[in-house]
């Protein structure tokens, strides 16, 4: 009876996310024609075709997101019987998504104290919003990511309360006067973007969108220039520039959560987000 390499299924769980054989064979430190028979190997254990070639990379076939469920399960139950019984602690890959203002925030000293506890232990982090974050995660790209959830989020689900905040250069910015306000916001479909304006017009404020970016360093510079007002969530507010709230419509409480994209994620997997959980607590 046929059987499945671990050493395959790592490889074909690599392709999966990356969507590229080439990107695959970095992650996994063979070369591009090696990942490529081992995924025709794969093709010939299963008994039919996993991947289907497109003119930008590979994408699962039906049977292969099959597979795929399958595989991520027996690797994370390899990984955490090895780590039950060996000696030197965890070790492999992790690939972690964070929104921008909570990696600045958060994570410089998350990855530093994680690192110190497993050396052997490479995080791969993919910035990006939540809403891209999600479909990240829902494609399994990424193992698991922080992601923004609109006020409370439901029980159990905020493993740290947010806010955002109205932001400028100064105590008391010039701008601030203006008959239409310029605001400089994430792009449309993020969480921010919609309270800034779900606020302004709620207040009756006129304003416009002078800036829209998913690079927080792009806000806060714009920001800095005094040429228009920014939102951020609160524990990203550098030193140099200033609340506003008292000055400008309230904005909404969110909540931060962490969500995996396996229903049972490997014990590496489950260790990072532990920490990760137990550093954001309140």
């Amino acid at each position: 009876m046929p059987t499945l390499d671990i050493l395959l299924l790592r490889s074909f769980v690599a392709v999966s996310r990356t969507g590229s054989i080439s990107a695959a064979a970095l992650q996994v430190g063979r070369t591009q024609s090696a990942v490529s028979m081992q995924m025709q190997r794969l093709e010939t254990v299963v008994g039919q075709p996993i991947l289907h070639r497109t003119g930008t990379g590979v994408e699962l076939t039906a049977a292969g997101d099959r597979l795929l469920s399958h595989a991520e399960r027996i690797l994370g139950a390899h990984d955490e019987a090895l780590a039950s019984v060996a000696t030197a602690g965890l070790h492999g890959a992790i690939s972690f998504g964070c929104p921008e203002d909570y990696l600045t925030a958060f994570f410089p000293d998350i990855l530093k104290g994680f690192g110190a506890r497993h050396g052997d232990v490479e995080i791969e982090v993919v910035c990006a919003p939540t809403v891209e974050l999600r479909a990240l995660l829902q494609r399994r790209r990424i193992d698991l990511a922080l992601v923004s959830l609109p006020g409370e989020g439901g029980p159990g689900a905020v493993i740290r309360p947010e806010s955002f905040v109205w932001v400028g250069n100064e105590p008391r910015p010039e701008i601030l006067d203006a008959p239409i306000l310029p605001l400089a916001l994430s792009a449309p479909g993020t969480l921010d973007h919609y309270a800034a304006c779900d606020a302004m017009e709620g207040a009756a404020r006129a304003y416009r969108i002078a800036f829209a970016s998913n690079s927080l360093a792009g806000l806060l510079a714009v920001t800095r220039s005094g040429r228009a007002i920014s939102v951020v969530t609160r524990s990203a507010v550098p030193g140099d520039l200033h609340v506003l709230n008292a000055l400008l419509p309230p904005l909404p409480d969110i909540g931060i959560s962490l969500t995996y994209a396996a229903a049972r994620p490997p014990a590496i997997v489950r260790a990072f987000g532990e920490f990760v959980k137990a550093r954001l607590a309140p």
